[in-house]
């Protein structure tokens, strides 16, 4: 495996195509791509006024969110808070999130770890609904 690698995330495939979430959700994860072992990477955009399909939380992976364009909410349990550029967002394994784009849209990069083999999300369907 190579020292380095360079990828430029709009070059990963969005899989928000592939499951039939886009235009509204882009979704691109690069650990693959970047070759990494320990960690994730994944750039993701929601259109303006567009919510994440799902809220999602991890058995080991602990994942940093940082807001790199746009702006919106995000729910982390029964936590509602504002986004903006810049934003770093801190989540532990347990909390379930959900991230709501505003007006402009939100873009973000999301990195976890530890990189469980097969995956320790779980999918929680429905869980943020109406405006609270």
């Amino acid at each position: 495996m190579p020292e380095h690698e360079i990828v430029n995330l709009k070059d990963v495939e969005d899989m928000a195509v592939r499951f039939g979430l886009s235009p509204g959700l882009e979704a691109r994860f690069a650990r693959r791509s970047l070759g990494l072992e320990r960690s994730g990477l994944s750039y993701q955009r929601l259109a303006p006024g567009e919510r994440h399909p799902f809220g999602h939380r991890h058995r080991e992976q602990e994942e940093v969110y940082v807001i790199v364009g746009g702006g919106g909410r995000v729910k982390l349990d029964d936590e509602i808070a504002d986004v903006r550029p810049l934003d770093a967002i801190r989540v532990a394994p347990n909390v379930v999130r959900q991230f709501e784009a505003g007006p402009e849209g939100l873009e973000f990069l999301a990195f976890g770890a530890p990189v469980v083999e097969g995956g320790d999300a779980e999918q929680i369907q429905g869980w943020w609904q109406g405006d609270t």
